[in-house]
């Protein structure tokens, strides 16, 4: 998952930090170094504070682009923090940049975790790399789980999700036990 948060970052860093006068070129790949590892560091210590059900409010909708939404807005200051104490930018040129990335780099990871057409990565795959693969997988999944039929998760529309939904999914996207299989070992 960091990877796909890095390449983000770079992404949407071009217009948000290269082409931002305000930050010297010299730090414009620390800064979009930065804003991954804050995104990525910020989300574990959510869910490492109980934060399941804001993490799964992330998919609801545009959430994840919504700067009023508590996940964002905590990101984006934790971002803004960081950029001023370790860049030594002012705190109107740290917000407007983390402002800037953090919902762009958040919409575009939560549009690929919820695209059925994009295996390039799951919500299983961001769960597992905020939360450690520890025990607090199982709270984040229930909570996604609570919300999966509000993002499109529900595959059988029964009003759970479950692994009924992962093998209508497979079985949708790829057809078969072969297309199964594959996806289920990463092929």
């Amino acid at each position: 998952m960091f990877d796909q948060l890095t390449q983000l970052a770079q992404q949407f860093g071009v217009d948000a930090v290269v082409n931002n006068n305000t930050v010297p070129n010299e730090k414009n790949e620390a800064v979009i170094n930065e804003a991954s590892n804050s995104i990525f560091s910020g989300l574990q210590k959510i869910v490492s504070e109980g934060g399941a059900e804001q993490l799964a409010e992330l998919f609801q909708a545009n959430n994840s682009q919504n700067n009023s939404n508590p996940v964002v807005q905590q990101l984006t200051q934790q971002l803004s923090g960081n950029l001023g104490e370790k860049f030594g930018l002012n705190s109107d040129d740290s917000e407007g940049i983390a402002g800037k990335l953090i919902p762009q780099i958040l919409g575009s990871l939560v549009g690929k975790a919820k695209d059925p057409n994009d295996s390039s990565f799951e919500i299983s795959d961001l769960v597992g790399a905020i939360s450690g693969n520890s025990g607090q997988n199982a709270g984040i999944m229930e909570a996604i789980s609570k919300y999966g039929g509000q993002f499109g998760l529900d595959q059988n529309a029964d009003g759970k999700v479950d692994i009924n939904d992962a093998l209508s999914a497979v079985k949708n996207k790829s057809g078969g036990l072969g297309g199964m299989l594959g996806n289920l070992f990463g092929k």
